[in-house]
């Protein structure tokens, strides 16, 4: 069995695999890293291997204190990934966004790929039927645009998302929610119709912690995995130690 775990901005994703199966996935936050990951080798003594990815620094000796016969894996840039990497900068691609790509190789082979993550930001990563990556683009995330919203305007007031009732918002609070997120699913919509320009078939897979709330707002068919960064972690991780 398998502990996988990202390590994100805002929050700490884990699952635990027994090969391809999900059979359990939290979240919490960095303060409670250590504790919860000794509670979860503790439910699932079967677990003997730890994976982490990390957008950020974080403290390695959490994991030097587990139980030895618990082997802890880090994937960074130096691991192995099925693809080639045309990014014009290669060093300041993200490890998570690395991860995204190698799961849609491994998950869907042979295919042009747009993997969309709808996080703290909204990341577009493009992967080719040859497996080469070949960019995005990186935006704000919904909680980005309500918090820029209230910090940076005086009177305005700071909302949670919620599904706008009318594309004319005819109150701030309503204006507001239509901006934020008519405004996202219209910019999703469009980057995809930019890449059907130049691509005749893909697939579009949508993640991420707001990938199910605007998943019926898109006019594209796509296919929703709210876990894809968890199980492509899985992978990358099986990936490197075939």
């Amino acid at each position: 069995m398998l502990l996988a775990i990202d390590i994100g901005n805002t929050q700490i994703k884990a699952a635990v695999f027994e090969q391809n199966t999900l059979l359990e996935r939290m979240s919490f936050s960095n303060e409670e890293l250590s504790n919860q990951v000794d509670f979860i080798l503790k439910k699932h003594q079967k677990i003997t291997n730890l994976v982490v990815s990390s957008v950020g620094n974080f403290e390695k000796e959490v994991f030097s204190k587990i139980n030895s016969n618990v082997k802890t894996f880090y994937i960074t840039k130096d691991s192995r990934f099925p693809f080639q990497n045309l990014y014009k900068t290669p060093d300041s691609l993200g490890i998570d966004r690395m991860v995204l790509a190698a799961g849609a190789v491994l998950q869907f082979p042979n295919q042009n790929r747009l993997v969309i993550d709808a996080g703290t930001c909204v990341t577009y990563d493009f992967i080719d039927e040859h497996n080469n990556y070949l960019g995005g683009a990186i935006s704000p995330g919904i909680r980005l645009r309500y918090e820029s919203l209230h910090n940076y305007t005086v009177k305005l007031p700071l909302l949670t998302k919620k599904i706008p009732d009318n594309y004319m918002g005819n109150s701030t609070q309503d204006s507001i929610h239509s901006g934020v997120i008519n405004g996202l699913t219209n910019e999703m919509d469009g980057f995809i119709e930019l890449y059907q320009e130049c691509y005749a078939n893909f697939i579009i897979i949508l993640t991420g912690g707001d990938s199910e709330f605007l998943a019926k707002r898109l006019k594209n068919t796509i296919f929703a995995i709210p876990n894809f960064l968890l199980e492509s972690l899985n992978q990358t991780f099986q990936y490197n130690h075939k």
